[in-house]
């Protein structure tokens, strides 16, 4: 099998340097050219036709978001962002992905040669995926993201949403970001309590929340330790922390947990699946959405041996089908679906019924 090509783009040189020495190391992996900027990129990107391109989200001079646009509409391929650890860089690098970039990885605030040798595993990881990943045309990578209109907020909670015994558990990770905005525009404002994981850096999860909740009926939010989870509210776990969900009553709460990484993980999938395993069981709804490595398949599986429904992205629809194809080789799934499909299933799935 031929190596994956790469070129990386950056305005620093002291970056490119480390970034190519990086990949470089990485036996499966071909540095075939670097660029200070988007312009310098295009042209090597025709001459030299590499299978990935590294890209630094906040670059001077050159607008990277527009030149990711117009890659993606005139040449699209796969795309790894490479971004800073600040709230504008965590908002420009969602924004990347929403055009079609396959997935990111952090630059280190201090000690960069030291950090990069660290993250190599990660970044190696993800270029090696994002050269198997299924980039479309941002004509379909990209759909209109419309505000929809939530409830009045003087509404008391009773009459907005209906009472639900039902919980829908969520994980995904590289693709992840744009396909959990697609499931969640997709859900009505009472739809059951919806729980999730998508691997993202500590200083990406609320700008994240933020997205999600623009883009969706429902109310999107960070979980905070011990919160009741109720019915047309979506929980994802605040920066570096597990998202458990455990039993009080006959209600669930939300439970946060610094501990370990799972799977290289915090927050994992498996961590979730697991818990809602034993606090909800055969009243939950388990997905796994695009994503690499093998995450939340053991969980899902768990999940599926309660007697929850659980289901999995298929791979045409999947930028990564990692974590799917993983939960199907366990026999965790008991369907596999296009995104497009998955919304609407769940709430099947969850017995619920959307009010005329």
């Amino acid at each position: 099998m031929s190596r994956c090509k790469v070129l990386v783009v950056d305005d620093s040189a002291v970056v490119r340097q480390l970034l190519s020495e990086l990949l470089a190391s990485d036996p499966d992996i071909e540095v075939v050219g670097t660029a200070a900027d988007p312009l310098l990129a295009r042209e090597k990107i025709k001459r030299l036709n590499p299978d990935v391109l590294t890209l630094d989200v906040e670059m001077p001079r050159m607008d990277g978001l527009a030149f990711l646009e117009n890659l993606m509409r005139l040449r699209p391929m796969p795309v790894v962002m490479v971004s800073s650890l600040t709230e504008r860089g965590a908002d420009i690098t969602l924004q990347a992905l929403a055009l079609g970039a396959v997935d990111f990885v952090t630059k280190p605030k201090a000690g960069l040669a030291q950090a990069l040798g660290e993250y190599a595993e990660e970044i190696t990881g993800k270029v090696k995926a994002a050269a198997r990943a299924r980039v479309r045309p941002l004509a379909t990578a990209a759909q209109p993201l419309v505000r929809l209109e939530a409830a009045p907020a003087s509404a008391p909670v009773a009459t907005r949403f209906r009472t639900t015994d039902r919980l829908i558990a969520i994980g995904a990770s590289a693709g992840g970001t744009e396909a959990l905005r697609v499931v969640l525009s997709q859900m009505p404002p009472d739809a059951p309590a919806i729980v999730l994981t998508q691997h993202i850096p500590a200083s990406f999860s609320r700008p994240f929340a933020e997205r999600l909740d623009r883009h969706s009926a429902m109310l999107v939010r960070e979980a905070g330790d011990g919160e009741l989870i109720l019915p047309g509210h979506v929980y994802l776990p605040p920066g570096d922390h597990h998202l458990r969900v455990v039993r009080d009553g006959a209600r669930w709460r939300c439970r946060l947990d610094p501990g370990p990484p799972v799977n290289r993980h915090r927050p994992a999938v498996d961590v979730l699946f697991q818990s809602v395993a034993q606090s909800a069981g055969a009243n939950a709804v388990g997905a796994i959405l695009t994503g690499m490595g093998d995450d939340g398949a053991r969980g899902l599986l768990e999940l599926r041996q309660t007697g929850a429904p659980t289901l999995v992205q298929d791979e045409a629809t999947s930028v990564v089908w990692g974590m799917p194809g993983a939960a199907m080789k366990l026999g965790a799934a008991d369907e596999i679906l296009p995104l497009d499909a998955i919304a609407g299933r769940l709430l099947e799935l969850a017995g619920h019924t959307v009010a005329a």
